[in-house]
């Protein structure tokens, strides 16, 4: 048993690394073997196969589903026809053997039904090429001869199952099949023969449409829809994407990704784009993640962004009453809701794709599948017409019950989930710990700080960029600043929640505090905090989501201690920052507050650097005692920590405090002389 597991695995995992054999979370492989009942002593004939939502190329033993195979075949006995598909998936409960395991998939009476030790079905771009193509049959038997056979377009399921059987027990020459619409299945005695047949027929396929095919599939070049130069691309991109997570978000908050990978650049430059575009993707797995169709920019490179901006909200109202009619056509008394009627999916000419999810990934796969359905495209193309399956059947997928039943199973997200964090001076101290907490909290992250080894080393350690990316910045740099908001647009597809932690302090007295000094900490706290503030406030209003802006101040702001004059100043602008931005931006729906903390010694940047010192001597104490010292001299006798300004900005940006703007929440454990008044 341990043996056919391990090539099982071994074999996923190769299969599912290269996304020219399948897409992210597509397909299912599986192994027939023996294994010993502890119930009763016997041995058994088993099944195990990738269980529902796993990835090929990451998959382990607990991401497969173990079931007795005499149980799912005896299935066939109360199988009921194609309108009781959903009962079988049910079924397969009654066939697990043993505890744990994945659940089975709605794939999995393929795996079972088919009569050979191993089978195999991936989702590759060259295969649905032909699953696609109007003549797709007659390329199946022209390309692959008898050695693989054409099965109709069936929605996954039982049926399908025995369909495959069929061809399987009637073709004892085949070594798998092309299934239309959809994908491709393969199989073999071993492990190794199963994976050979699979690739045989993935590279034959590809070999066949390079030799064959058309040069310019998808038409000639049309003038003034070409890329714009790579810097232009990027600064184009950054200007619309806050507008566009707007149009993705008028139903629920997304967040983006955003590619101009050369394939999709190519695709929006050709004559054909327009009329493939409106046929929507084809594979299951594809239009589960991108909606039926992409919303597609009907302008070229050469508009301007304003010009753009207004076409993208036209065609944004029409997408909109397209989608709800799709709904209404196929839609039924026992269909799902409808699941909100903004695209997934945006193309923009010349600059490339944004795709949106719940998620950073989610919105990254999204992107990966438009672009496979593109590559499929082109490959229908080159040989044929691209005639992916009719919207009835694409509604019958999208609208599942069987998927809605899992949607509703999923545990409810953490609070932050959905929102993109700009936090300033983030690799260490105050800014990492709130990084951290907001991770944690389901945010995405951007780790912006002075030094870009250690953003992006705090960056890889929040759980890398579908959570997290490092961004350098100065923030006395207005240029600095709008490149590191850029960045974050073009990573994430918006921002939502800007903490304004960046800082340094020099203990000085008055006569000692020199103009540099003076300079410094203003341009990094003062003028720091305006320009980031700034530079996100545009991004927040063109999303029309609202948002957050937190001020990282100090209890100096309102109460000064001696030998700080520059810092406590700097620290009182930031603290009416606070207060004038409250009072302009709310109309947005965007709020902004501030935090004061005092004391926090431990793990502090500021401290660490010598201000610790410097205070320490001011007070008379030693430096490792001066978190103590803070503490006594506080109501709670409390010391604070990093994490606790953390819990602060969490709990100032969360749905809890959504009415609340304008405050600033004392982190102190208690300091009298700074009570806000």
């Amino acid at each position: 048993m341990t043996e056919t597991v391990d090539q099982l695995i071994a074999r996923s995992n190769r299969l599912g690394s290269d996304r020219a054999n399948t897409n992210f979370a597509g397909g299912n492989t599986s192994a027939k073997g023996i294994a010993t009942d502890p119930a009763s002593g016997d041995d058994v004939e088993l099944l195990w196969v990738k269980g529902s939502g796993g990835d090929l190329g990451t998959l382990t033993p607990a991401g497969l589903a173990s079931l007795r195979l005499d149980r799912v075949r005896a299935l066939e006995n109360v199988y009921r026809g194609v309108a009781h598909e959903d009962e079988m998936v049910a079924a397969f409960d009654y066939c697990l053997f043993g505890r744990g395991g994945a659940s089975p998939s709605i794939d999995t009476s393929m795996h079972a039904l088919v009569e050979k030790a191993h089978v195999d079905h991936l989702h590759p771009d060259s295969g649905i090429a032909i699953a696609t193509a109007a003549d797709g049959e007659r390329l199946t038997s022209q390309i692959f001869g008898d050695r693989v056979v054409w099965v109709p377009w069936r929605r996954p399921g039982f049926q399908l199952g025995l369909d495959i059987r069929e061809v399987q027990r009637t073709h004892p020459e085949a070594v798998g099949c092309i299934l239309g619409g959809h994908g491709i299945t393969a199989w073999g005695e071993t492990s190794d023969e199963c994976e050979a047949n699979s690739l045989w027929i993935i590279q034959t396929a590809a070999a066949y449409i390079a030799e064959h095919g058309r040069a310019e599939p998808f038409g000639a070049r049309l003038p003034g829809y070409g890329a714009l130069p790579d810097a232009e691309r990027r600064e184009r991109a950054a200007a619309l994407a806050p507008s566009i997570r707007a149009i993705a978000s008028s139903d629920r908050r997304m967040v983006g990704h955003y590619s101009d990978d050369p394939a999709v650049l190519d695709f929006l430059e050709r004559a054909e784009h327009p009329r493939l575009a409106a046929l929507g993707t084809s594979c299951p797995d594809h239009f589960l993640r991108t909606k039926v169709a992409p919303l597609l920019l009907d302008l070229p490179a050469t508009a301007s962004v304003s010009e753009q901006l207004d076409r993208l909200d036209e065609l944004h109202e029409t997408y909109r009453a397209d989608y709800r009619a799709y709904y209404e056509t196929y839609a039924d008394a026992d269909s799902p809701a409808i699941r909100g009627a903004d695209p997934l999916i945006v193309l923009v000419p010349g600059v490339g794709m944004f795709s949106y999810g719940a998620d950073k990934q989610t919105a990254r796969v999204a992107g990966e599948f438009y672009l496979n359905a593109i590559n499929v495209m082109r490959g229908a193309e080159a040989l044929s017409t691209y005639a992916p399956i009719s919207d009835a059947e694409k509604f019958r997928i999208e609208y599942w019950a069987l998927e809605e039943a899992k949607l509703q199973r999923m545990p409810a997200a953490p609070s932050h989930r959905g929102r993109i964090a700009f936090i300033t001076g983030a690799a260490s101290g105050i800014g990492k710990a709130i990084a951290q907490r907001l991770a944690a909290e389901g945010a995405c992250v951007v780790v912006a700080d002075l030094d870009l080894d250690k953003a992006r080393a705090t960056a890889a350690e929040l759980g890398g960029p579908d959570v997290a990316i490092g961004v350098a910045v100065d923030v006395s740099r207005a240029s600095a600043v709008r490149a590191a908001v850029d960045e974050t647009l073009l990573a994430f597809g918006g921002i939502d929640l800007i903490v304004n932690n960046a800082g340094l302090s020099m203990a000085k007295s008055l006569l000692e505090t020199t103009e540099a000094d003076w300079d410094l900490q203003h341009d990094v706290m003062s003028k720091g905090s305006f320009l980031v503030s700034q530079a996100a406030a545009s991004a927040l209003i063109a999303q029309r989501l609202g948002g957050d802006i937190v001020y990282i101040s100090s209890k100096n702001s309102v109460f000064a201690g001696p030998n700080n004059v520059a810092y406590s100043a700097t620290k009182a602008d930031q603290s009416h920052q606070v207060r004038l931005l409250a009072a302009e931006l709310g109309e947005h729906g965007i709020r902004v507050n501030g935090v004061n903390p005092d004391g926090v010694v431990r793990g502090s940047g500021i401290f660490a650097g010598g201000w610790g010192a410097d205070r320490a001597k001011t007070y008379g104490v030693e430096e490792q005692e001066l978190g103590q010292f803070y503490a006594n001299r506080t109501i709670l006798k409390r010391e604070v920590l990093p994490e606790h300004i953390a819990n602060a900005v969490f709990v100032l940006t969360g749905p809890e405090l959504d009415h609340t703007t304008g405050v600033h929440i004392p982190v102190d454990s208690g300091v009298a002389a700074a009570f806000l008044r």
